[in-house]
């Protein structure tokens, strides 16, 4: 970040307490205007807490800072009028067309000059030649652009995705990301959780949350070097089955299917080297040091999760 560029949040000390569990613990986090940032972290980490109090929708137990200018904590009102929130699950009237769906949440919006408003996201969108169709009759791909289009019906500066793209063709995902970062390169930030490994990797930045903190973040470059982790993979016939062998051996951290292929990861190269040794004398199978993917350290994280939650 450079010191020209102005942040659309910045926040330190967020905090967020359930009962005797503690969903966010002291989160520091800084994010420029007009970047997209993906936000991953097993299922109870606290991310989806954090995105919410960060827009006003959930109020913290602690912390201090900005949203769009205004005070996170004083403010959630103003930050709300200027933030779009996209829900995983389809939540628009399904006996309702999409022109009728957005239509009403204008009106919510006590939105000026609404049917051109409505026409431009139509069009913006690519549904204007369904746009008389109902949208319970909707596939996932075009549910999910109709949710889009009402999000970002009051032009907001902030646009929030709670896995938007869960069971959504590849084809509608690429499209959807497409729009996203032609929203972002027009100054819209976006904070996004997902688990899709591909999804994370057109973010500006990542951040991993787990137990409620920040465990890693920045670029995926940034995060793949901060791991530390050292990958080989194993390929050839019956690559596969050699999964259970390798499972505890020492150095091996984990093991995970990549299609035919095997990934061995673990943070000691030579301990690794000495474990898959037996295996270079193998006819047919190729065993070789690669650079870590984000799904592999993803996976590793995940694994460290499970240890401290």
């Amino acid at each position: 970040m450079t010191a020209a560029q102005t942040l659309a949040i910045d926040v330190r000390g967020l905090a967020k307490q359930f009962g005797d569990k503690r969903a966010v613990d002291g989160i520091d986090i800084a994010v420029p205007q007009g970047e997209v940032w993906g936000f991953l972290g097993p299922n109870g980490s606290g991310k989806t807490t954090t995105i919410r109090m960060l827009c006003g929708l959930l109020k913290p137990d602690a912390g201090e800072g900005t949203c769009l200018g205004h005070d996170f904590r004083r403010e959630s009102e103003a930050i709300k009028r200027k933030t779009g929130y996209m829900t995983q699950h389809f939540s628009f009237w399904t006996d309702l067309s999409i022109r009728e769906n957005l239509e009403f949440t204008a009106r919510i919006y006590r939105l000026p000059d609404r049917r051109k408003m409505v026409d431009e996201a139509l069009a913006r969108l690519g549904l204007g030649e369904r746009q008389h169709q109902l949208a319970g009759g909707l596939s996932g791909g075009w549910k999910q652009r109709m949710a889009l289009a009402a999000c970002m019906l009051h032009r907001p500066d902030l646009l929030l995705l709670d896995e938007p793209t869960a069971g959504v063709d590849p084809k509608a995902r690429r499209d959807f990301w497409d729009q996203i970062h032609a929203l972002s390169d027009e100054g819209l930030t976006v904070l996004v959780s997902t688990h899709y490994m591909d999804e994370a990797e057109r973010c500006d930045r990542i951040v991993y949350i787990n137990v409620g903190r920040i465990v890693a973040r920045g670029t995926v470059a940034d995060v793949i070097a901060q791991s530390g982790l050292v990958t080989f993979v194993i390929e050839g016939a019956n690559a596969r089955e050699l999964a259970p062998h390798l499972r505890g051996l020492d150095g091996v951290e984990s093991v995970a299917f990549f299609g035919a292929a095997l990934h061995v990861s673990g943070h000691d190269a030579h301990k690794l080297e000495t474990a898959l040794a037996p295996l270079h004398s193998r006819d047919g199978l190729s065993v070789q040091r690669a650079r870590p993917s984000l799904e592999d350290v993803f996976i590793q994280l995940q694994q460290e999760s499970r240890g401290e939650a």
